[in-house]
């Protein structure tokens, strides 16, 4: 089985030159047992596992088995595994208020773990197609909640399935992910867990990172099962809502226009990063004399945007102006100062 790419599937950073381990002859899928007829033709193949330079994720970077899309589960069988998964989503449904709202498992397989969380939440939905694409539509979307289990670590394309997830959920949802834990791997050796169907061996930090940069949020994580599986609990994350920015930027600009209005000539001592967006945003080019600055390399230029002349403070001297809108951040009481002491006293200095 060839690799694919020195690139990480998940933030496109560079593999490590050198693989972390190289295992030969190795069984070319979990699923497959060669029979009598398949025997002679059946061949190992090479396993090398890789490390993200960037994110620090281990992968494989060999391709993915043919049938990576399914979900082939053992562990519906498991009386013990039945028992903890009834206790495990009954707990959820309850926690985060779950119980007639919509709730997707996607890689349902035979419908094993659907069906017992349709024992707490009758409107859950198993999906067994494979998300390609972020902008994928599942139907009768949006849900309230999701979980995927043991699934996430088989899929080349991980973004694009949990952006998929991200946009077929209604806002505040909730999910479970959960995955092999490679903690457990690396602290008990267990060099045998390796396998081509797992392209990705996630830690508890490496499998919160990349849910974090697809949008979720953390509220649990923990291990489960015995130490096999890394189990978290996400939010999806709220878009930031920035509409009273608006609000203060209108306000502010009816204060400075009010203090404008009352004098012919006014200055501006200030051209730092803020002072020039509020002189571009409240369009003050036609309304300001000139603008101060201390810094020797600004003067003699202009404001961006506005076009205002940048000049030192001297020239308040030669070029007296009525009024100073102070807009110094945390210089601007220094620069009241130096206003009252160093020129005419008659001037109207105000901070904004």
């Amino acid at each position: 089985m060839k690799k694919i790419s020195n690139i990480c599937r998940v933030c496109g950073r560079k593999l490590f030159g050198k693989p972390l381990l190289r295992y030969e002859n190795m069984p070319k899928s979990a699923q497959y047992l060669p029979d009598k007829e398949t025997l002679k033709n059946d061949k190992g193949v090479v396993l090398e596992v890789c490390q993200c330079s960037g994110c620090g994720l281990v992968q494989l970077n060999n391709k993915p088995v043919p049938y990576y899309r399914e979900v082939i589960r053992a562990s519906g069988f498991s009386k013990e595994m039945i028992d903890f998964r009834n206790k495990q989503f009954k707990d959820f449904v309850k926690k985060y208020n779950l119980k007639n709202k919509k709730i997707i498992e996607i890689g349902c397989g035979k419908g094993e773990y659907s069906q017992i969380m349709s024992k707490y939440s009758a409107n859950t939905f198993g999906f067994d197609g494979y998300i390609e694409k972020s902008d994928y539509k599942i139907k009768n979307y949006p849900y309230d909640a999701f979980f995927i289990m043991n699934f996430l670590e088989h899929l080349p394309n991980i973004n694009d399935v949990l952006g998929g997830i991200y946009n077929n959920l209604s806002d505040n949802s909730v999910g479970i992910v959960e995955v092999p834990n490679f903690d457990m791997i690396l602290k008990n050796n267990l060099f045998s867990e390796f396998v081509v169907d797992h392209l990705f061996y996630f830690t508890k930090e490496t499998l919160e990172n990349i849910l974090k940069l697809n949008g979720f949020d953390i509220l649990e994580s923990e291990i489960v099962w015995h130490d096999y599986i890394i189990s978290v609990v996400v939010k999806k994350r709220k878009i930031l809502d920035l509409s009273k920015f608006y609000d203060c930027q209108n306000i502010l600009k009816m204060d400075i226009e009010k203090y404008i209005s009352k004098y012919k000539r006014v200055a501006i001592w200030g051209a730092g990063h803020q002072a020039l967006a509020i002189m571009a945003m409240m369009n003050l080019g036609n309304k300001i004399k000139y603008v101060i600055d201390s810094a020797t390399f600004k003067q003699g230029k202009y404001t961006p945007s506005t076009h205002i002349p940048i000049v030192a403070p001297d020239y308040l001297i030669s070029n007296p102006v009525d009024a100073v809108l102070v807009m110094a951040a945390g210089y601007s009481d220094e620069v009241v100062k130096i206003i009252r002491q160093k020129f005419d006293k008659n001037i109207d200095v105000k901070i904004f």
